[in-house]
Formats: structure tokens, sequence, C-alpha cells
């Protein structure tokens, strides 16, 4: 029984409608029936459960998948009797897009540490040629913090191991024919038998363009590949739970269906034509005259503008549901599951606790708030924060790929992969501990550890007010309340210059945020 960290679920309790997800804590929790659920425990021992929903049949006790470890890394996994994960996933090949990504990345050394006898994994890396891709899948993935765990079991057989594992591809999501060399292509299509698509661009507000061909024509681009794939049983695609838009409440594990809006009982609301937003978003780039600054801005007020006008809160979901939307009318008989996470933070166990790389949603918040340069911020203190660990997130998929590719049947499933029911934490409580835990490890940055310690953060109930307490705050602020002006000493004036930019890049997040932190499902 020992295997992947996800438990299956030991009791049943009576089930929401299958194939659902409640929003933010509606339902009691007595009305939840997840098929994956998988132990939490905190700094102070304090344990909870965060289930992962994804529809199906209810779980006997003696199907329940789990791990317990007091190692610092998770060690190799057995094959278990539950879904029979290991032996599903094993022997197999792979072809995966955003392996150098969080998600990728994470999903690429769990596959090599549980399931060993993997057959090939093909990456597709954005590079100029052979050497490049093969020098960021050195230093990007084989070399890094993450894949210690797998170094330490294969000591020094582990460049021969995951150079025997792992086929660098050059090419781009954002290409025709994914930019691939004709040659490797014939080859992945004539042995892979599962694609799975990480390849994202998840900024909320990036460029319209250049999103809608990463997140919308991206995974069609991949999945007319996959139809050319000989022996492929299953097309695994990563999405977002917040596909839904602003939606409220109960939440369906349903696929998004093209033309479909979040806004469309609004009469002034046209159908979405994801053919005529492509358009748009050339025609503009086609017909602008500015500078490519210019252009930037306009692409990405363009991009929001879009998203809002049907619903989604940002670019970046919008471009995520078109994406799917995509995928759902194109996929023909391919067998194909999307997993949608919440928000992805850091690891929660597996291979070791705590890694992350980048800088995530919240992370800017909470280090700003570490440092003392944040005092306050967007959001309601009740709002539920759906956050999910990414090995979590890694463990639902490969369990969802192997319910999905046992049955071996064409259609579209949907896993909502989300903490918000079964292991609500609040704004509050997350604000609570990092200051709790930054008061007893302050943040050190250039000029040292922040000795002031970390008070309380004050939560604001909008963008605009948060804004102007921020400014008033300010010693730029307060220099303009008394009129006072800008300084002739450069080091003041350079420090000024850094401050402002600091609170401008906070007010740009509270109103890039402020439909999360004040959302209440």
């Amino acid at each position: 029984m020992y295997s992947f960290q996800s438990f299956l679920l030991i009791h049943c309790t009576p089930a929401i409608p299958s194939g659902c997800i409640v929003a933010n804590s509606l339902h009691p929790k007595t009305h939840i029936s997840p098929l994956f659920i998988s132990s939490c425990q905190n700094s102070r021992n304090i344990k909870s459960a965060l289930a992962i929903r994804a529809a199906g049949k209810n779980v006997d006790h003696d199907d329940a998948i789990s791990t317990t470890t007091n190692s610092t890394t998770v060690p190799l996994m057995e094959s278990s009797d539950g879904l029979g994960i290991v032996d599903f996933l094993q022997g197999k090949n792979y072809f995966i897009t955003g392996a150098t990504g969080f998600v990728g990345k994470v999903f690429v050394e769990k596959m090599l540490r549980a399931v060993p006898n993997v057959g090939k994994i093909f990456l597709l890396i954005k590079a100029k040629d052979k050497e490049a891709a093969t020098k960021r899948l050195h230093d990007q993935i084989m070399d890094t913090e993450l894949f210690k765990s797998l170094e330490q079991v294969h000591g020094t057989s582990y460049k021969t191991f995951m150079e025997s594992k792992l086929v660098p591809v050059v090419g781009n999501v954002n290409e025709p024919d994914l930019g691939m060399d004709a040659d490797m292509a014939s080859e992945i299509a004539s042995e892979v038998d599962i694609i799975v698509n990480s390849a994202a661009n998840t900024t909320f507000d990036d460029r319209y363009d250049a999103t809608l061909s990463t997140n919308t024509m991206g995974p069609y681009r991949l999945l007319g590949f996959a139809k050319k794939c000989k022996k492929l049983s299953l097309f695994l695609h990563f999405s977002t739970a917040y596909v839904h838009g602003k939606r409220e409440g109960i939440i369906l594990e349903r696929p998004l269906c093209e033309g479909q809006s979040v806004a469309e009982a609004e009469e002034s609301i046209p159908v979405l034509d994801i053919e005529a937003e492509i358009k748009l978003a050339l025609n503009l780039k086609r017909s602008f005259s500015g500078t490519e600054i210019a252009c930037n801005w306009k692409m990405k007020e363009l991009g929001m503008e879009r998203a809002r006008a049907y619903g989604w809160q940002n670019t970046y979901s919008f471009t995520k549901a078109m994406g799917e939307m995509l995928v759902n009318s194109t996929r023909g008989d391919i067998p194909v599951v999307i997993i949608r996470p919440s928000i992805i933070e850091s690891t929660f166990r597996e291979p070791f606790p705590g890694w992350i790389e980048g800088s995530r949603m919240l992370d800017p918040i909470i280090i700003g708030h570490a440092k003392g340069h944040l005092t306050g911020f967007v959001g309601d203190p009740e709002t539920v924060m759906d956050v999910v660990p990414v090995d979590m997130v890694v463990n639902a998929s490969m369990a969802a790929m192997a319910k999905q590719g046992l049955a071996g049947k064409p259609g579209l499933t949907v896993y909502h992969v989300t903490s918000s029911v079964a292991n609500p934490v609040d704004f509050h409580t997350i604000l609570k501990s990092s200051s709790d835990h930054f008061n007893c490890f302050p943040v050190k940055d250039l000029k040292g550890p922040n000795t002031t310690g970390t008070s309380d953060i004050k939560l604001f109930r909008s963008a605009d007010i948060f804004s102007s307490y921020i400014w008033g705050e300010s010693t730029v602020g307060q220099n303009e309340l008394k009129g006072a002006a800008a300084s002739s000493d450069p080091k003041l004036r350079r420090r000024q210059e850094t401050e402002c930019r600091k609170i401008k890049l906070y007010i740009h997040l509270a109103k890039l945020y402020e439909p999360f932190m004040l959302y209440r499902g």
C-alpha cells in the first residue's frame, strides 16, 4: 500500500452531485464526497484534510493509498492495489510541454521518482537548437534542488539515469507544428502513449496576443499533433479552477463549450467567438503605430478589457477558458483529462516540504509584509483563499490519468483540485500565520533583517481605498500633501523613486487580486 501521497477516500458521507465542487464552503462538510484526499499538517502539528475532488465511484477503505514517512524526502514508491496508478504509468512514453515550469517540473520529478520503470519522457523545450535545449534540460531540471532526492537515490548513475529517460525536444507551443523537427515529430508520434500539456502563460495581465497564443491556441496546436500519434491513450491538460470566471456557488466539473460566456445572460454581451478574439488581437498588433512599450500596454489593456467584458477576472483565466473550449470542440475520439487546480503554492511533502520556484500569487504580499514594506492590502479577512500544494496537484493528476486511462474510453473528464471545502483557510489565517513566522524568523534583505517586527496587516474593502492608504502612508505621498519639492539629493531622490515603484506595484497587484481577495463564493 506504500504509494502516492494522496489518500483515496476512507469513508464516504452523503455526497453532493457527482462531478462538482462547492465554491468556498457554501455547503457543510458532511455533504462532501471527495475521491482523493491528502492529510495536511502545519508547524503546530494540527492535522487537517485537503480534499481533491474527482468525479467517479465511491471508494472502499481497502482502496486507500497513503504515504506516511518522517524522512526529509519521500522515498521511491511501490506499486499499490488501489487504482493501479504505478502499474498504469510505468512502461509508457510521455510527451510533456511546460516541463521547465513550476507544475511541469514537479510532474517530471514525481514521475521519475515514483515510476522508475517509465519509458521515454519527451520534453518540449523552447530553444534555438538541440544543444541549447539540452543545456536548459540540465540547468533548469536535472541540476536543480527539486531533483536532489533523485540524485541521492541514484548516486553516481544519476546523470546516466536521467539522460536515459529525458529527451529534450526543440519546439514551442506557439509555433505551427509545435516548431519541431520533422524527424523528431515523427519519432514522438510513433512512440508516445500520453501527452501532458502544462505549458502556460500564468501572468494575469500579460499581452493579449501572447497569452492567446500560449493558453488558447497552444492546447489546440498540441491536440492537432496528438491526432497524429498512433498509440496515444490519453491527453492531459492542466487548466485552472478559475476558468469559471466570476461565477459563484456550486461549480460543476463540466467541460466548457465553445461560445460559452460567464456574462452571457447580459443582453449587451455577444456570443464569445474565439476566432474573432484572435483576429482582434492580431489586428491591433498590425495597426498599432506607437512604440513597442506603448503596444505592450495597449495589448495588456485589451486582454483585461475583453476578459472582464465576458465575465472573467483577468486575461489569464479568460484565455485558459478559451483553451478548454477548443480542446473540447476539437478532441475527436481522444480521451482527454482536464485538471483544474486553484492557487498552486509550494510542495507540502514531496519530494520535500516547502519547495517553490519563482514568485507565486500570494508571495509578493507575504514577503512585502514580512519586510515591513507593505502594511495594508485589499481583502476580506473571511475570504477563503483556495490554496493547494503543487505536489498534491501532481498526485491528483497522475491518479486521474490512471483512472481515465484504464477506462480506455473516448471522452473528456474534468477534475477540480481545490481546498476551499474540505480544508478552508481564510485570508486572516494566512496573514496571521505569516506574521507569527516572520516575527520568529525575520526576513533579511540588503539592509539586514527586519528588526521592527511584523505587525498585523490592515485590510481594505477595495483597491481604490487601499491605493489612497498606501500613498498616504508613504514618504512620497506625505511630501506631496505638504507640497514639498522633489529632493535635490541624488541618493534621497533614488530612494523616493524606488519607494514610488514599490507603491505602484502593490497598487497594481491590489487591482489584479481584488476579485480573489473579496470573493465570498
